[in-house]
């Protein structure tokens, strides 16, 4: 970390990965906030409004915290990658314009409506609110995935003469393939961490005895919910995403999956420890020729090993690459096996009185956001040694200007006031859990919500 383009990928690791803590609740949320309150409008149950409007405080606690950790990032361009805003700012300033003018605040706007307009909008009108809210997040979410799906997989460019990127199609840019699949896979994450949120607080409520008909409807929507977004996370999104890879950054699939050597019909890896400087891997625990089949349906198709690229190609950081895939992958699965295992004791109608289960939920709510920062880890080390995949190195893309020593300093002072920031977040978030959904008043008599 003595180079000051190391620090400066250290600088903008930190601040993107502490801001993605509040942007994948708040868009998991909001997929939720439109299924409580749909669920009101259906049955007329109070409860499930009381519910909307308690999740409508947490995902604004979010959102505020988002608003205020993601600015400092589109500065960041300017101030640590110059380089780079310069050459590609043609293109990617596209994205994060239409992010911020259109989506951020087509967010905001009926955020405000659905936490304090509710008397005047009237129950319909809420529900819209709650829509478009959850359409604003979801855009805002697709601006910024097809602005790193373009560093990923650039398409629709062209080099002007003055050595600039520049955009040749618009609709390229949106609609590109990398950017489709990212997009989806992203999304699921989201709403996977949204869900074990939800869960993990209905089951505080239902393991405390308190607030237990929202303990009962939380636990039933992050269940419900999150087991059809494993699912769908593992196929089809994550068996195209590692297609892609594999056609398109085949040196990154090699380094993911710590395979050295080609092989027809190369093993999948489930455990071992990369070696990279004996370029082996170290005690594997392997399932033979399964990446060979997931990766092309073929049993004895060929996968090219890191051994078949120049070392300057392969990603700067393998052990890193390596591990954060299988973190990522490792809690894919456990999330498939616990969602799986609770929808089965809600149908069986035993999840709300199983403590076990409710104890696992509960324990389980960091887990998404590490599998998410695992995910982007893997996606964005991956990618190196380029900034833009096979145009732009990411040696050439920092700001010459500024050196290891200032970014030290803003970087020191970045993480003393975002420590401040998690405890503020923190305690507003814990202070609306133990004030629970009717701490505004007394619920109406009339209107019973689903077990």
């Amino acid at each position: 970390m003595g180079q000051a383009v190391d620090v400066h990928r250290l600088h903008f690791a930190f601040t993107v990965t502490f801001h993605y803590i509040f942007p994948q609740l708040t868009m998991g949320l909001a997929l939720l906030l439109v299924y409580l309150k749909t669920k009101a409008l259906r049955t007329g149950d109070e409860h499930y409004n009381r519910a909307a409007r308690f999740w409508g405080k947490i995902f604004g606690i979010n959102f505020a915290m988002g608003v205020v950790t993601g600015i400092p990032m589109e500065f960041q361009f300017g101030t640590n990658w110059a380089e780079f805003s310069k050459s590609a700012g043609g293109v990617i300033g596209q994205t994060l314009a239409m992010e911020g003018v259109f989506s951020f605040f087509l967010e905001s706007s009926f955020l405000g409506l659905f936490l304090f307009g509710e008397k005047r909008l009237g129950r319909l009108g809420h529900w819209w609110s709650a829509f478009l809210v959850w359409l604003g997040s979801w855009l805002s979410g697709y601006f910024i995935v097809a602005t790193d799906a373009w560093m990923q997989h650039p398409v629709a460019y062209h080099v002007g003469a003055n050595g600039r990127i520049e955009l040749a199609s618009f609709w390229g840019l949106l609609l590109n393939r990398w950017a489709l699949w990212q997009y989806a896979h992203t999304m699921l994450g989201a709403v996977q961490t949204g869900c074990f949120v939800m869960a993990a607080v209905g089951a505080f409520y239902l393991l405390t005895h308190r607030d237990q008909e929202y303990g009962r409807i939380f636990v039933r929507a992050g269940v419900l919910v999150g087991v059809v977004a494993a699912l769908l996370q593992l196929y089809p999104t994550g068996d195209a995403q590692g297609k892609m890879i594999a056609t398109n950054q085949p040196v990154t699939l090699a380094a993911m999956e710590g395979l050295f050597e080609s092989r027809q019909g190369a093993p999948l890896a489930i455990l071992g420890q990369p070696d990279v400087e004996r370029r082996k891997l170290d005690n594997p625990l392997e399932v033979p020729r399964m990446l060979s089949f997931l990766t092309y349906q073929n049993w004895s198709a060929n996968i090219r090993g890191l051994s078949d690229f120049p070392t300057d190609l392969w990603p700067d950081h393998i052990e890193i690459l390596y591990y954060s895939y299988h973190i990522m992958v490792g809690l894919g699965t456990i999330f498939i096996a616990l969602t799986g295992l609770a929808a089965l004791q809600l149908w069986r109608k035993k999840l709300f009185t199983s403590r076990w289960m409710l104890w696992l939920l509960m324990l389980s709510v960091p887990l998404p956001y590490i599998a998410n920062t695992a995910g982007w880890i893997t996606a964005e080390i991956g990618r190196q040694p380029w900034l833009i995949y096979g145009l732009m190195r990411t040696t050439q893309g920092s700001s010459p200007r500024v050196n290891a020593g200032n970014v030290w300093f803003t970087l020191i002072g970045f993480m003393g006031l975002y420590s401040v920031l998690a405890i503020l977040w923190l305690f507003l978030t814990w202070r609306e859990i133990e004030l629970g959904p009717e701490h505004t008043g007394h619920l109406p008599e009339a209107g019973k919500a689903d077990d």
